[in-house]
């Protein structure tokens, strides 16, 4: 119980981290934004009120003195014709606000007064501008105070609508850190399985039900190589079980006893010879056609190599006349013995199922894709028997008629395919347009 509370006080601390992040964030972008805004208007509001009691001040010193005065409206006056020197010296560097509010705020006191009186700029010890009065008899000077320049601002609106932002943007942020990001991670890795590769574990963070998400795809991932594995072994078993009898008894079909065999050789004619040792062929081809279809298909590793010319090589053996080839100049990125395996098995298909010419094409599609297309102009498969040929350990009797097979040719050439992030189709050409069935081996030039 410790670590799911460890857990969610982890994730709690990174929520307020989000959140304080955002506020942050938000209230310096509308400190930069509307700062300009808020400034003038807070000028414009001091411009009234100061441009009142400016009248009211010159108004009083006609009769009383400046200190009387200073009293009355509470400003500071000072009677000098510099105010700047008594104020100690100045700083050296510049205050570009403070030079905006004195524009503005001139601007707006020659409106309301009538007239413009003179302003100067102070930056110490106080921040603010001295405005000279109109005096009858000695220069006065009113200090007006400015406020220094923060970098976070109080004014309530900013302070509001920082904490919206700030609120709303910790609520993506959290999103897209605690939910989005680790889920992409589970999507990957799922899709990792689902290409039938070994995967990897996915990192159990993020939200709570996120982390128990991953935690169970991790438990389902450890079960599914369990099993594996274990398949892998029993696999390994029934390879070495089918094929050690396999072999006495062809060894039973030879002459004589040699090779140190205790068994004598089996007395048959040469009828009944022959069909045994087709059947014992047929036996051995379904093993290996089984072992192959249950066996993981993905253990090669993917290399990049010239489709075109590694077709030709493949293509070597079979008969010139019956074969056709038809090949586009590419390379891909390949596991080369099952993608041969699987060509093979289509050719093999053909040649016992179909009938003469064969044609084999290969083909860019799309610029990522390629397509190795084998045609025969034999009977084919009826329409609506196509999506069963591709189904493990269906045979098609109307358009199948060899011995030693299964049905998992078109099925492991089916899973080769999706190996290779592609897929299988096939179609039957009507007789108008020469008959026979088309099987097209789709997949990516570079599926990793």
């Amino acid at each position: 119980m410790a670590l799911p509370t460890l857990g969610n006080g982890s994730l709690s601390w990174r929520l307020i981290g989000f959140f304080l992040l955002s506020w942050l964030g938000s209230l310096l972008l509308f400190r930069a934004v509307l700062g300009a805004r808020l400034e003038q208007s807070q000028v414009q509001e001091s411009a009234n009120i100061l441009a009142h009691n400016i009248g009211l001040s010159e108004l009083a010193l006609e009769r009383y003195p400046p200190e009387a005065v200073s009293k009355l409206n509470g400003y500071r006056l000072v009677v000098t014709n510099d105010p700047t020197t008594t104020s100690g010296p100045q700083r050296t560097n510049p205050d570009p606000q403070l030079g905006r509010q004195q524009d503005l705020l001139r601007s707006l006191l020659c409106q309301r007064l009538g007239h413009c009186p003179e302003l100067r700029a102070e930056r110490q010890p106080e921040r603010g501008l001295w405005i000279r009065l109109a005096s009858p008899l000695e220069p006065v000077w009113l200090f007006f105070p400015l406020p220094t320049a923060r970098l976070l601002s109080r004014d309530p609106l900013l302070l509001s609508l920082s904490l919206i932002t700030g609120s709303v943007m910790a609520g993506g942020l959290f999103l897209v850190v605690e939910v989005r990001r680790p889920i992409r991670r589970l999507v990957k890795a799922m899709a990792q399985v689902n290409s039938g590769s070994d995967g990897q574990p996915a990192p159990a963070q993020g939200a709570q039900e996120v982390r128990q998400l991953s935690e169970q795809f991790n438990a389902m991932l450890v079960r599914l190589q369990d099993s594996e594995r274990e398949r892998q072994t029993m696999l390994a078993g029934i390879a070495h079980d089918l094929n050690a009898p396999l072999t006495r008894m062809r060894l039973r079909l030879g002459d004589s006893g040699e090779l140190g065999s205790p068994a004598k050789p089996l007395l048959l004619d040469p009828t009944s010879q022959t069909k045994l040792s087709a059947d014992l062929d047929s036996l051995g081809r379904i093993t290996q056609q089984f072992l192959l279809y249950a066996g993981s298909l993905n253990r090669e590793p993917f290399v990049v190599v010239p489709l075109d010319s590694l077709l030709q090589e493949l293509c070597a053996r079979y008969d010139d006349a019956a074969l056709t080839l038809d090949l586009e100049s590419l390379e891909a990125s390949v596991q080369p013995i099952a993608l041969g395996r699987a060509i093979s098995n289509l050719i093999d298909n053909a040649l016992d199922y179909g009938e003469p010419p064969l044609d084999l094409r290969l083909r860019a599609q799309g610029g990522d894709r390629y397509v190795v297309e084998v045609r025969d102009h034999g009977p084919g498969i009826p329409e609506t028997s196509l999506a069963r040929a591709l189904e493990p350990f269906q045979r098609l009797d109307r358009a199948r008629r060899g011995e030693g097979h299964c049905g998992l040719g078109l099925a492991i050439v089916e899973r080769t395919a999706k190996t290779h992030a592609g897929q299988l189709l096939l179609e039957t050409i009507p007789a108008s347009q020469g008959g026979g069935l088309r099987a097209r081996f789709i997949a990516r030039r570079y599926p990793q």
